[in-house]
């Protein structure tokens, strides 16, 4: 009896078998440098999202003379909070922010009193000031918080490149599909195109838009996804050409499935290794690419928080040092941690280098 318990004891079991997506896990936990990329990346995107919570010249709850207040949510007149105009309260004059701090009234502000657009008036230094006990970044030569314009324009940035990737990677998985599965004319028709469209001038395309209709996010994101899929197309097709000759390919089609339902249900999540590897590097192409024209000033609208106009403000006043230095450190920190992703993620992908 104890040699049968011996035999089924769960210790003498052999190791249940890891799935392929536990293991590119681990392996990507096991590179420390991309998985705390990952979690810095990860927390100052959540934070960018809360901008408003974490930097804004409006208090997030005001409780003056017994009533509640949520200027975030909405705006009130000076007069409620005993002003003489019916216009909007300026929470950081020294009259109001008096009158709804004194007594029994408080009022809990953001920990950067400042938004995008606000403009210090109050400061002791000409703008561009450099940083002080007030602006703990300083302020750009419009007088508006170097620390909230880093803070808006980085999500400004992340987002803009998350929705650029994900669009040239739909458009590049769709077409390189495409061109992989069915070969023979339709990749060659494929391919001319793609080398006609790829030869047309982006940078003189964007300036003639710019001068024909008013700057926009979206327009600018249109322009830029017309070009952005192309690179991952070829990776795409490349995978779809060697995987439709497996054998389960043609196992498929023998049992009469749709083409359809073999490209997506069968080849392509065996082909996805290049798209997820290279997904953290385009965001890099797509940050930069928004940064660079904001910098020609061919990007997001005037008055938009943005990482390039903030490189252009610095190039004009260069004894102004910190507004390119922080600028530029915001910048390299986010292109280093999506590089440093990008090679985790390739790791993680590759089987080869599976967890001990």
């Amino acid at each position: 009896m104890s040699n049968l318990t011996e035999l089924v004891s769960p210790a003498a079991l052999p190791p249940v078998p890891l799935s392929p997506g536990r293991r590119a896990w681990q392996r990507f936990r096991r590179n420390r440098l991309g998985f705390f990329s990952l979690l810095i990346f990860s927390v100052m995107v959540v934070g960018s999202l809360f901008a408003e919570v974490l930097s804004n010249d409006k208090p997030l709850v005001v409780h003056y003379q017994g009533q509640w207040y949520f200027p975030l949510v909405q705006d009130y007149p000076e007069s409620t909070f005993g002003g003489d105009f019916p216009t909007p309260a300026d929470y950081l004059d020294p009259f109001i922010r008096d009158r709804i701090t004194g007594g029994d009234n408080w009022a809990i502000y953001p920990p950067n009193p400042y938004g995008p657009k606000t403009l210090n008036y109050f400061a002791d230094l000409p703008n561009p000031a450099r940083p002080t006990a007030a602006n703990v970044f300083g302020t750009d030569d419009r007088g508006r918080d170097l620390l909230a314009q880093l803070i808006y324009g980085f999500r400004v940035s992340v987002l803009f490149g998350l929705a650029l990737t994900a669009i040239g990677v739909l458009l590049g998985v769709i077409t390189g599909a495409i061109q992989g599965f069915f070969g023979g004319k339709t990749d060659l028709a494929f391919q001319r195109f793609i080398e006609i469209w790829g030869s047309m001038p982006e940078l003189y395309l964007l300036i003639i838009f710019s001068a024909v209709f008013a700057p926009s996010v979206a327009l600018l994101l249109v322009l830029l996804s017309l070009f952005g899929w192309m690179g991952l197309s070829d990776y795409v097709r490349a995978e779809f050409l060697r995987n439709r000759q497996m054998d389960y390919v043609r196992a498929a089609r023998a049992l009469g499935v749709s083409n359809l339902r073999i490209m997506g249900r069968h080849i392509l999540p065996n082909s996805m290794t290049p798209v997820v590897t290279f997904l953290p590097f385009r965001m890099s192409a797509a940050i930069l690419a928004l940064t660079s024209l904001d910098f020609l000033g061919l990007g997001v609208p005037p008055g938009t928080p943005s990482l390039g106009e903030l490189l252009s403000q610095g190039k004009a006043n260069i004894d102004a040092w910190w507004i390119s230095l922080s600028t530029f450190a915001v910048l390299v920190l986010t292109l280093l941690l999506l590089t440093f992703m990008g090679d985790a993620l390739r790791d993680a992908l590759d089987p080869r280098k599976d967890p001990s």
